[in-house]
């Protein structure tokens, strides 16, 4: 496989897959308005497609295991940007809401099979390169996605929304006439525990964003179903050998801890910028473009930098520019736009080279036979930990009616710089741990 053509190509159409995420955000008041829906239903078009990505992210990267890659690419993009054609002519909230669902199914193909892609064919001295630029796309669709966002909206409509994602069908047959061809293998897909996983998250996320215990319980009595079946069939949808490896373990709370950071901050620039300094849509966008560039720019030193040191020290570097960067935010968020512009022009790049060396970092310590398990279940605790974010930095916003805009705002920061300091513990934790075997392993040498 030629991954100096197929990665750049890759992180492309993530880019577009991702930015269909924030895209929509910026669009959601004229939504409501020309629906005539509630903001509640309204918010459906947003979650909906979240939850969905992320839970068919871990799908695809399980099935990957024994289905070809190329056949699970052909199936995702096909499902994406054919849904992406129903939804320029949705004229109603229920076709509307059916799309974004679909396009959910689809797009999970392109985030979780692009990291297998990377684990399985690229040696690992160059895969630090690829999984750098593969971040950056992700960095840019969070970035530029508001503003091509807005600016589609403006003059399109939020219909033209669309047409951005069916860019997808044109990087299909260009993939597929590149990437390696495998020989499909003996599996059965756990339709069972992919049913409980699936309803545990999606009723977590509920239980959270409603405050309701009905549904904590729902999803306390999922997982518990979850761990009873997976005892007691071969190939389980989450593999228990994951979840009781002490060195994963502890990459499983990082990547969770850096997508709460991201996420989370990414939902509150835009309303501190409006609420606090009556930034316009367009104005957020250009003010939070610039960290999304830089972030782009450096991705191509990024992978060099890995190789030459390492990823825990680059993580361990990254990880304290962000904690930085959360605590002057929790300090001098009210003082002016320009502390946000500079702090997301330090944030963005820390965050992507954090999630670069922690996706390098897994796919190190991962057994061959693991590597679809083991990066599909690490993205999934990213996504669902950026989802968990956004709704509980909701929560605590409005839980806050008392105190002034600028110090609400600060004082989530607050639990984000906090949530920074334990998390870079257990990647220190990690890191003291790994030498020391290391150190055995080159004595018993």
């Amino acid at each position: 496989m030629n991954d100096r053509i197929v990665i750049p190509l890759w992180s492309f159409g993530l880019f577009i897959v991702l930015m269909n995420t924030t895209m929509f955000n910026v669009s959601i008041p004229s939504i409501i308005r020309d629906l005539g829906i509630s903001a509640n239903l309204g918010s459906l078009v947003i979650s909906s497609y979240s939850i969905g990505f992320a839970l068919s992210t871990a799908i695809y990267s399980r099935l990957s295991d024994a289905v070809p890659i190329r056949r699970l690419l052909a199936v995702g993009l096909c499902i994406l940007g054919l849904s992406s054609v129903l939804g320029i002519f949705a004229k109603d909230f229920h076709t509307l809401l059916t799309t974004r669902i679909l396009q959910s199914v689809g797009a999970g193909a392109m985030a979780g099979l692009g990291l297998v892609m990377a684990s399985r064919y690229i040696p690992y001295e160059r895969r630090g390169r690829a999984i750098a630029m593969i971040s950056a796309g992700s960095s840019m669709a969070f970035g530029l996605g508001p503003i091509i966002g807005g600016l589609i909206s403006k003059y399109f409509g939020w219909n033209g929304l669309f047409v951005v994602t069916c860019l997808v069908l044109v990087l299909l047959p260009v993939l597929l006439l590149l990437l390696p061809k495998e020989q499909p293998k003996p599996f059965q897909l756990d339709i069972i525990g992919t049913a409980f996983t699936v309803v545990g998250a999606v009723s977590l996320l509920t239980a959270v964003t409603q405050l309701s215990a009905i549904w904590l319980a729902v999803s306390v009595l999922s997982f518990a179903a979850h761990t009873w079946h997976s005892r007691r069939v071969k190939e389980p949808f989450i593999r228990s050998e994951l979840l009781v490896n002490p060195t994963y373990q502890k990459l499983f709370v990082v990547g969770f801890c850096i997508m709460v950071l991201n996420l989370g901050n990414l939902f509150l620039m835009p309303l501190a910028l409006s609420n606090l300094f009556g930034k316009s849509a367009m104005s957020i966008g250009l003010t939070i473009a610039p960290g999304a560039i830089l972030s782009a720019f450096l991705s191509r030193f990024v992978g060099r930098w890995l190789e030459r040191y390492g990823n825990i020290r680059f993580l361990l570097l990254s990880y304290g520019i962000m904690a930085a960067v959360m605590a002057a935010f929790s300090i001098e968020l009210a003082a002016s736009p320009m502390i946000i512009l500079c702090g997301y022009l330090c944030f963005s790049p820390a965050c992507s080279a954090a999630l670069s060396a922690l996706n390098n970092e897994t796919s190190r310590i991962l057994p061959e036979k693991f590597i679809g398990a083991g990066m599909g279940l690490m993205q999934l605790i990213q996504f669902f930990g950026g989802s968990f974010s956004v709704a509980v930095s909701g929560l605590l916003l409005a839980y806050q009616k008392k105190a002034s805009p600028s110090a609400s705002y600060q004082h989530i920061y607050g639990v984000l710089f906090l949530l920074s300091i334990c998390s870079l513990g257990v990647l220190m934790w990690y890191w003291h741990s790994t030498a020391k075997q290391d150190t055995v392993k080159s004595l018993a040498d």
